[in-house]
């Protein structure tokens, strides 16, 4: 059941990070538009002439509030869409369609419910004995308070539709309705009920919320710790609006004498004192209890809360991370949307959302002790804080204290954070498993031809990385779902014990994860490609169990030679060659292939590359070529057996059958087949002499670390060894390196 769990999770956490991405823009525009479009403000900071209705700002300004407000009144919305399409196997789009569906036809059952029952009346106006903000209008219709909470419900039982009926059969008569076409038919059938449903059962959550409050507002300091709790814990279910609008707009939030008139609610008591701010010679704490604290966590907390992720973050994620966080700690401290910090790790590591719950609300808790009174009128951002807190005065609103208690709990979320992230290894934002771009090891060339030794190709467009992840996943008798994130492939698997590592490290992954029955291959950016691959390879092959044998089966012992240490002083590239036939010295060869130079310029032994990995052998034995003219060239007959997509490496086989890498320069795969041209085609025979690629060699030593080019043997047998021929200046097709073959 608990790898169950974890293999929807893994999906559902994917699912959020479309909307997520969209909030702190949204925040922003909400924000300005919001503060600076507020009659009260306007009037207040007599900034009619720049800001009032019919100026050029006022009339921008309130289309960014539209701009931003439809982003968060249809959150819901979204994560509906956005829930469906992660959880849905197959027909995504079909999914998503009906997800929209779906979730017009709950609020709008919910809304007959309520007209059926009197809750509401024709026009949408509330009965008087329904408690307010129980009831808001989504899309134009009148429903339940359900919040983000409510998308999901539907986007997880539209996806779980899709996938059981997505391939359903019916009768003749009805066929043009089967497959996918049956989708949004049962999502709406499903969802008309699940409307009614909810009628009965959410307003006693609501209910419970609203005891809840009462509780609060009676209880001195300790109840402003427990709104403040409350109030953050109920944010990934919209319910917080529910909880708090009594405060700050009906007699729950108190009371009080302004002006000679009587007014009820928080955020209506520190306006009115603020019309009358001549008379008042401090704003109510007790009325802004519910909402000064916000500015202590929201403009220093989080950040700290933020900057904790990126420190711990690993070191070559940062810049990337870096700009999410930046852009997600602005929208935190200017406006007050904090949604984007807290939905960061709210999905990854709930134990971090669970600290901020319980700091979050200490820091209401702590503003009304020090007497804080700075009122708002969308968030706890610094539009607010100047606006109503530091214009106002320091006298009337006590602002200068957040300064002292914003420090200490920056300090506190910073600390906290970064303990409990690197103590419990929390995979908050940039602690993934990485998978950046590296120089192609042998793994990485397997991949490329493991077609050979893991299965025999069925036709020409046969995909050897897809046929190595469907065999070391169990084949496709064993993936039940095939999904992706920013950087990891992620599979569920009927049997976790049919899964193979060792196949699935021949398609060159950086890492693999097993949660159960969730399997994660992490590649990278470029996994997106890799799955829609691996989708369409699944579609064209037989529902079968692998069972067969991998290439790291058979080569295993091979490669742990070539890996051994060296002893008695040998070189790597010695060690590597020094196998049972070859061990004695004194022994000829009874057979040698000669293979000439592909490049012309300067030939070194393979120890001169300027990296590990090749200078050590363990990628090839062979040659380091420096170009000095850019054609390379088959050197003897063979056939191009690969050719990578960043071109900058071919793979190629003689006719006697050795195996080759041409690999130009170092690190050039970072620069994605610039100064490449490739000639030929994958498969193509050549001669010796014909060209496979153009180098602009200009551009390779102005962008590459260096030219030096490894010239490889791969795959060699244990009674194969290399030697070089030359060393200095040569052509191409010059004699470079010979391939003796002993008897074993």
């Amino acid at each position: 059941m608990k790898n169950e769990v974890f293999g929807v999770l893994q999906r559902v956490g994917r699912s959020f990070m479309l909307p997520i991405a969209v909030l702190p823009v949204a925040g922003l525009l909400l924000g300005l538009g919001s503060s600076f479009t507020n009659p009260t403000t306007i009037e207040t900071y007599g900034m009619e002439a720049l800001l009032g209705q019919g100026t050029v700002l006022h009339a921008l300004l309130m289309i960014m509030n539209a701009v931003g407000s439809a982003i968060f009144d249809n959150l819901p919305l979204i994560f509906a869409i956005g829930v469906a399409i992660g959880m849905a196997k197959r027909e995504k789009e079909v999914a998503a369609l009906s997800a929209m569906l779906a979730y017009f036809v709950m609020n709008v059952s919910v809304q007959a419910m309520l007209m059926l029952f009197g809750r509401i009346d024709a026009d949408g106006n509330l009965a008087a004995d329904v408690m307010e903000g129980t009831i808001t209008s989504m899309c134009g219709i009148q429903t339940l308070q359900m919040g983000v909470f409510g998308g999901v419900i539907v986007g997880l039982g539209v996806a779980a539709l899709n996938n059981r009926f997505h391939k359903i059969e019916l009768p003749g008569a009805i066929s043009f309705f089967s497959g996918s076409r049956f989708v949004p038919i049962i999502s709406t059938v499903v969802y008309m009920l699940v409307g009614i449903v909810m009628f009965f059962v959410w307003p006693t959550v609501q209910n419970g919320i609203s005891g809840l409050g009462m509780l609060v507002a009676g209880s001195g300091y300790i109840g402003t710790l427990i709104f403040g709790i409350v109030k953050r814990a109920l944010i990934p279910f919209g319910l917080h609006h529910v909880f708090y609008m009594p405060f700050w707009q009906t007699g729950v939030g108190g009371t009080m004498d302004v002006a000679g008139h009587t007014v009820q609610g928080g955020q209506n008591i520190f306006f009115a004192q603020l019309a009358d701010s001549a008379n008042i010679a401090h704003f109510s704490a007790d009325a802004c209890r519910y909402f000064s604290g916000e500015f202590i966590f929201m403009m220093f907390g989080l950040p700290g809360a933020a900057l904790a992720m990126y420190r711990c973050a690993r070191p070559e994620k940062r810049k990337q991370v870096g700009g999410l966080l930046l852009s997600a700690t602005l929208a935190s401290i200017f406006t007050g949307i904090t949604e984007p910090i807290e939905f960061s790790f709210l999905f990854a590591a709930p134990a971090l959302f669970a600290v901020q719950v319980v700091l979050a609300g200490s820091c209401y808790m702590v503003a009304h002790m020090l007497k804080i009174a700075i009122g708002l009128t969308f968030s706890g951002g610094f539009l607010d804080f100047l606006l109503f807190g530091i214009l106002q005065g320091n006298a009337k609103t006590g602002w200068m204290l957040v300064l002292p208690a914003g420090a200490v709990c920056f300090l506190l979320y910073y600390c906290s954070f970064s303990y409990l992230i690197r103590r419990f290894d929390l995979k908050t934002p940039g602690r993934e498993l990485d998978a950046n771009t590296k120089l192609y090891n042998k793994a990485d060339y397997l991949a490329k031809k493991a077609g050979q030794t893991v299965a025999a190709p069925t036709d020409e467009e046969d995909d050897p990385v897809s046929r190595i992840l469907m065999n070391g996943l169990g084949g496709k008798a064993n993936i039940s779902d095939v999904d992706c994130c920013a950087t990891r492939l992620r599979v569920t698997v009927k049997d976790s014990s049919r899964v193979r590592d060792e196949i699935l490290k021949e398609a060159g992954p950086s890492g693999i994860v097993h949660r159960g029955n969730g399997i994660q291959v992490v590649f990278g950016p470029r996994v997106t490609v890799i799955k829609a691959n691996l989708e369409d390879y699944l579609e064209k092959m037989p529902d079968t169990w692998f069972t067969g044998e991998s290439n790291a089966d058979r080569t295993a012992e091979g490669a742990g030679e070539v890996s051994a240490k060296p002893e008695n002083g040998a070189n790597a590239g010695e060690t590597a060659n020094d196998t049972s036939g070859a061990s004695d010295a004194s022994a000829k060869p009874a057979k040698t292939i000669v293979i000439g130079s592909p490049i012309t310029g300067q030939a070194a032994d393979l120890s001169a590359t300027p990296d590990e990995g090749f200078a050590s052998g363990m990628m090839g034995e062979g040659a380091a070529l420096t170009p000095t003219e850019g054609t390379v060239c088959a050197p003897t007959d063979g056939t191009v057996s690969f050719i990578f997509d960043t071109k900058h490496a071919v793979g190629f086989t003689t006719d006697s059958g050795i195996e080759m890498l041409f690999h130009i320069g170092i690190d050039t795969v970072k620069l994605n087949g610039e100064g490449f041209e490739i000639l030929v085609q994958q498969g193509q025979e050549l001669k010796k002499g014909d060209p496979i690629m153009k180098l602009d060699l200009d551009y390779l030593k102005a962008h590459a670390p260096s030219i030096v080019s490894p010239i490889l043997c791969t795959d060699l047998e244990d009674d194969q060894k290399v030697r070089l021929l030359a060393e200095g200046p040569v052509k191409a097709g010059d004699d470079l390196i010979a391939v003796d073959i002993y008897e074993s």
